[in-house]
C-alpha cells in the first residue's frame, strides 16, 4: 500500500512538512493491513505561505534576504529563493497579513510597494525569471504600489504568478468584497476599496490595453494578479499546479494507492485554487483517489462535490481554535485523524 502525503501548511500553526510528518506517524500507528505500508511525503503549497520553502527545497536553490517596506511602509527583512536566474518570491514576505498586528490591519492604507522592492533586489542579483506567490496578503491596492515602485516598470524579466484563488479583480466575487473583510475592512471600507479598484482597472486599461476586471486570478492578493498580468506580461496559473509540477508529484503518485492532502481549514474557497483542489485534480488525472484531511472542515456543497474519497477534520467541533492551533496540539490531532483513516483503509 503506497500513500502519498501532499498537504499544504496549516497556516499560523504547522508547516506543510510538519503536517505531512504528523500524517505519516498517524498512518503508521494505525496501519493493520496485510501488505506493507509505504508513505511518500511531498509538502506542497498554492502560492501562499510555504511556496518558497517547497520550491527552494525541490529546486536546490538558496535563500537570500532584503530589507523592504512592509504593508504600512516600515522596514522589514524579507526572504526569497534564488536558483540560477530564477527568483521565487512570496508577496506575503513583504505585503503579508502576518506582518501586521490585528489592530494595524487596514487595506485602505496597505501597499504592495515592498513586493516591487523585492523584485528589484532579485533583478540586481541577475534574476530574469520569476515565480511570484500571491497568498496571504494584507493589501487591496490593485497592485498600484508595486507598479509605482521606482525603476521597476520596463524590467526585462519573465513572470509566472502562482495564484491561490481564481478571484476576479472587481465585482461580487472580486478581491475587495470577498477578501477585504478578512484584511480588516469594514462594510463601508469594502465599498471604498471596490471603487478604487474599479477606477484603477480603467487606468490599467488606458495604459496597457488589458481589461483585468473579470480575469480569474486578477484579484489575487487584492489585485496584484491583475497588475502583474497587465504591466509585466505575467502568466497567471494556479499556485498548486506550479508547485506540483516543480516537486514531481505525478512521477511519485502514479503508482500510489491513495493521495492524502489537506489544509488548515477547508470550505467553499477550497475548490477555487487552493492546494487540495490542485492535488485532487492531478490525482484524478493519473487515476489515483485522493482523501482530504484538514484541520477543520466547513461542510458545504462546493466542497462535498469535489470528489474526494474521504473528507476528515482533525479538530473536534467543540475545541476552540486558539487551542487547536497550538502546534503540539495540532500535530497530535492530525496524527489521531490519520490513525483512524489508516484503520479504515487496512485490508
Amino acid at each position: 500500500m503506497k500513500i502519498v502525503l501532499a498537504p499544504d501548511s496549516f497556516k499560523g500553526c504547522l508547516s506543510a512538512g510538519e503536517v505531512a510528518s504528523a500524517m505519516e506517524r498517524g498512518l503508521r500507528a494505525g496501519w493493520q493491513g496485510k501488505t506493507p505500508l509505504q508513505t511518500v511525503r511531498i509538502p506542497v503549497a498554492d502560492g501562499g505561505e510555504g511556496t518558497v520553502s517547497a520550491l527552494c527545497e525541490s529546486l536546490g536553490g538558496n535563500m537570500v534576504s532584503a530589507v523592504v517596506q512592509d504593508p504600512l511602509g516600515r522596514p522589514v527583512k524579507a526572504e526569497y529563493c534564488i536558483c540560477g536566474d530564477l527568483a521565487v518570491i512570496e508577496s506575503a514576505a513583504a505585503c503579508g497579513l502576518t506582518l501586521l498586528e490585528e489592530s494595524e490591519r487596514n487595506p485602505l492604507k496597505a501597499s504592495t510597494r515592498g513586493l516591487g522592492e523585492l523584485i528589484l533586489d532579485a533583478l540586481s542579483r541577475g534574476c530574469t525569471n520569476f515565480i511570484i506567490g500571491l497568498g496571504g496578503s494584507a493589501t487591496n491596492d490593485g497592485g498600484r504600489g508595486l507598479v509605482e515602485t521606482p525603476g521597476l516598470l520596463g524590467c526585462k524579466a519573465r513572470f509566472t504568478v502562482a495564484c491561490d484563488v481564481d478571484t476576479p479583480y472587481i465585482g461580487p466575487e472580486g478581491a475587495s468584497r470577498v477578501f477585504g473583510p478578512q484584511k480588516g475592512a469594514s462594510p463601508e471600507d469594502v465599498e471604498i476599496l471596490e471603487k478604487r479598484l474599479t477606477d484603477y482597472a480603467k487606468v490599467i486599461f488606458e495604459k496597457t490595453g488589458k481589461d483585468v476586471r473579470n480575469i480569474p486570478g486578477a484579484g489575487a492578493a487584492g489585485g496584484l494578479g491583475g497588475a502583474l498580468l497587465a504591466f509585466f506580461g505575467a502568466e497567471l496559473k494556479p499556485g498548486a499546479e506550479i508547485v506540483l509540477e516543480a516537486v514531481g508529484f505525478d512521477a511519485e503518485a502514479t503508482d500510489a494507492d491513495l493521495v492524502i492532502t489537506g489544509e488548515g481549514c477547508s470550505d467553499f474557497q477550497t475548490p477555487k485554487g487552493k492546494t487540495p483542489a490542485g492535488v485532487l485534480a492531478r490525482s484524478k488525472a493519473i487515476g489515483v483517489p485522493a482523501a482530504l484531511l484538514s484541520g477543520s472542515v466547513k461542510s458545504c456543497p462546493e466542497l462535498l462535490e469535489m470528489g474526494f474519497s474521504t473528507i476528515m477534520a482533525a479538530t473536534p467541533e467543540d475545541m476552540p481554535p486558539h487551542i487547536a492551533m497550538v502546534p503540539q496540539t495540532a500535530s497530535a490531532l492530525i496524527e489521531e485523524a490519520a490513525r483512524k483513516l489508516a484503520e479504515s483503509l487496512s485490508f
